[in-house]
């Protein structure tokens, strides 16, 4: 088995920290580790080094060398340009199935904290045991539920499949996008859905076949860069063909579409670290009595609800309530903590007016 951490975004929503040249994966936000350190040494529980890999943006190679030393350096995949996670499945199994054949493959966002992982790493290893079984399905883990999270797409449960030892397998009845509160609530009340985590696992030949049922034009060039795989021309090929895939997600490519998708339920203490609300959420929980300082010198008087992300200067606060204040060297962003997705908006807006030193 072969486990892919996903490590190419750029984390617009978690800006001005998250930049361009370091984004969020590689700094160190909820531990004394990064959260791709993390990962790693997470997925090192079940697998050795040597079959863990990194499918990253080009320009942070060298940073994710750096990072993890005893991963393989030739377990880098290095992307040309940012193509969403099902471009980044694609280049990843036409190399690893180039390299290895039929291989169980698993692949795993390197910006998720996880508390508890004791639960995804025995559902990992149940996973591979039941692709054995059933090698023309695809397989994808549900994170259970604690409330009625409005940012989290759903995965609603079919049919029980098997139970191994305390793992269940269902059989995926659909994928349903972010709800709004009311059903949210209804989906928790129901006990049928899961939180979609964005970490699967395949067989190499079978994720590749339905990249030919689904989604034509990223088959046709990933079957061009597995052909050249360990190839003196395959950098140029890559260089060709990878930007010219379709911009879009492995849901929107593939499981929304696939009828025969497996989900592992498993409770663990789980966020997906996508802004700067749930970083405070997953540092302290949403009380709304306490003040969260990520960095940096701070000091209050009568606040509510923050999160001070400071750099070198003072952050004082007084009467504050609901606010995210994050102080880096070249931009200072202050914003309403419940419109804290809004950020990426921020990004978009430097990017149409060419303001690059600020990306």
């Amino acid at each position: 088995m072969k486990l892919v951490i996903m490590a190419g975004g750029r984390g617009t929503r978690l800006w001005p920290m998250s930049r361009q040249g370091m984004p969020k994966q590689f700094q160190k936000l909820v531990s004394e580790k990064t959260m791709l350190q993390d990962t790693f040494e997470r997925l090192r529980n079940i697998v050795e080094a040597t079959d863990i890999f990194v499918s990253t943006n080009k320009e942070y190679v060298e940073i994710v060398k750096k990072q993890l030393p005893k991963m393989p350096a030739e377990n880098v995949i290095a992307e040309p340009v940012g193509r969403n996670t099902a471009p980044c499945i694609a280049l990843s199994a036409a190399i690893i199935s180039a390299k290895n054949g039929n291989e169980t493959i698993g692949f795993f966002p390197a910006d998720h904290f996880i508390k508890n992982p004791e639960g995804l790493l025995k559902a990992i290893q149940e996973g591979e045991k039941i692709l054995e079984k059933y090698p023309a399905n695809l397989l994808t883990f549900g994170i259970s539920p604690t409330a009625p999270e409005t940012g989290y797409g759903y995965i609603e449960k079919g049919e029980l499949l098997e139970k191994i030892d305390s793992v269940e397998f269902f059989k995926a009845k659909r994928f349903v996008e972010k709800p709004d509160l009311e059903t949210a609530q209804e989906y928790l009340d129901s006990g049928d859905f899961f939180w979609n985590s964005g970490m699967f696992l395949f067989k190499t030949d079978t994720i590749i076949e339905r990249f030919r049922a689904y989604v034509p034009d990223i088959y046709e060039r990933l079957v061009k860069i597995k052909n050249v795989v360990g190839k003196p021309d395959f950098e140029k090929i890559l260089e060709e063909e990878f930007p010219r895939m379709d911009k879009i997600s492995i849901d929107y490519a593939v499981m929304e579409n696939e009828p025969n998708v497996i989900v592992i339920p498993i409770s663990i203490d789980w966020s997906d670290v996508g802004s700067w609300t749930a970083l405070k959420d997953t540092l302290i929980g949403n009380n709304k009595e306490h003040l969260v300082k990520i960095k940096g010198e701070h000091l209050d008087f009568n606040s509510e609800n923050l999160l001070v992300y400071g750099d070198d200067k003072l952050v004082v606060t007084i009467g504050a309530k609901d606010l995210i204040i994050v102080d880096t060297p070249d931009a200072i962003l202050i914003a309403d903590r419940n419109k804290s997705q809004m950020v990426s908006d921020v990004v978009k807006k430097l990017e149409e007016s060419g303001n690059i030193k600020h990306l």
